[in-house]
């Protein structure tokens, strides 16, 4: 027993190193950097698939540039360019990934295969070509191929300086081109028709919300690996929702749980040792995701059990006040005159024309009815 908790032990770290000699050396750095802008761009970028419910196209989009780097390392290297270039890689990837969702697209709409089914089919198509086309070059005689491989599950620690700052500027790109098309999408995210009906291009709208989505992905490939991605596009998003019912906020507020997870799973992968960052920063993020579930205040697993709580208390007084007036009603003189018996059956607790104001029996029991009806919180969601 001794012998198995000092095995057991053995797999976390006694201590965790100090920030300074953390962020002092330059390979943390450069790839807690790299973690930050991954988790912020595809937090706030994934945020558009999430209200949209497209979630699986991050999926599609992640598995498929697997496609788009082999290629692109391909053409590059036998133009005579760096094949292994991150700006190079990116570029194939997006292309990769935008032909993914739009042989999705066109299989769906073409044929009587479901949108879930043709990701699927897509999804296996260029994933599948990938890893065909990955195997087949770990033969050939490039330069660096070996490092190709490292995409699939991610490296941040063979982040570069320029790899960073590639990451910067197309991500910060792909934010500015939300930035100026902000009303347009945010509109057709939740209203097509009515964006449609303004004038806006649906076309136009869909190509710009896939191509930054795209970019925000494919640009994390490196750090996290393609069978990861989705996490970073998703999970951020979902969590933000438990907390905000606005739009803008909640894209500020994925950004913000995906670089703080960035940052904080870079720096506990290196203090635990001997682990990828990648599935280090996924653990966190379902953490994080697992606590807004159960404690955001309006959308928790809590609230909403109190809300139904106090719904069931709210009918319960209902039923027994409406009871006891019931039984006060038993033994009086039923009503002759037409306005009181009005009154009786509308609960209205306005003042009665032909026989002065009502009894207080018809007040009170008009003024319950009207608040069961305007309490908030009967209106479960």
């Amino acid at each position: 027993m001794k012998l198995a908790l000092t095995n057991l032990s053995s797999l976390f770290p006694q201590e965790l190193i100090s920030l300074g000699d953390f962020w002092g050396t330059y390979s943390f750095r450069v790839m807690t950097a790299g973690a930050i802008l991954v988790g912020f761009f595809a937090g706030t970028l994934g945020s558009l698939l999430y209200v949209r419910k497209q979630s699986l196209v991050s999926d599609v989009i992640g598995h498929s540039s697997i496609a788009g780097i082999v290629g692109a390392f391909v053409i590059a290297s036998l133009m005579g360019a760096d094949g292994q270039s991150i700006l190079v890689l990116t570029i194939g990837a997006t292309i990769s990934g935008l032909l993914a969702v739009a042989t999705t697209n066109l299989i769906a709409e073409k044929s009587k295969v479901g949108v879930e089914a043709a990701m699927a089919i897509s999804l296996a198509i260029y994933y599948g070509g990938g890893m065909v086309a990955l195997r087949l070059l770990s033969f050939s005689h490039f330069s660096g191929r070996s490092g190709i491989a490292q995409y699939l599950f991610g490296n941040a620690a063979t982040m570069r300086q320029i790899d960073v700052f590639t990451v910067a500027i197309l991500g910060f790109t792909a934010l500015l081109i939300v930035a100026i098309f902000w009303k347009e999408i945010s509109l057709f995210a939740f209203d097509p028709v009515g964006a449609k009906a303004a004038g806006f291009s649906g076309n136009l709208l869909i190509a710009i919300v896939t191509l930054c989505t795209t970019v925000g992905i494919v640009i994390g490939v490196k750090s996290v690996g393609v069978v990861l991605m989705v996490a970073f596009a998703i999970i951020p998003a979902a969590a933000a929702r438990q907390w905000t019912d606005h739009l803008p906020v909640l894209f500020l507020l994925a950004g913000a749980i995906g670089a703080l997870s960035g940052g904080f799973g870079s720096y506990l992968a290196v203090s635990i040792g001997k682990v990828p960052t990648g599935p280090v920063i996924v653990v966190i993020l379902s953490l994080v995701l697992a606590i807004s579930l159960v404690f955001s205040p309006h959308r928790s697993l809590l609230a909403y059990r109190y809300r139904r709580r106090r719904h069931i208390q709210n009918i319960k007084h209902e039923q027994e006040d409406n009871a006891s007036l019931a039984q006060g009603n038993s033994w009086k003189e039923q009503p002759t005159n037409p306005a009181v018996i009005a009154n009786h059956l509308c609960f209205s607790p306005t003042k009665v024309e032909e026989g002065g104001t009502p009894s207080a029996l018809v007040q009170s029991t008009g003024t319950l009815s009207h608040k069961s009806q305007l309490d908030p919180e009967v209106n479960l969601k």
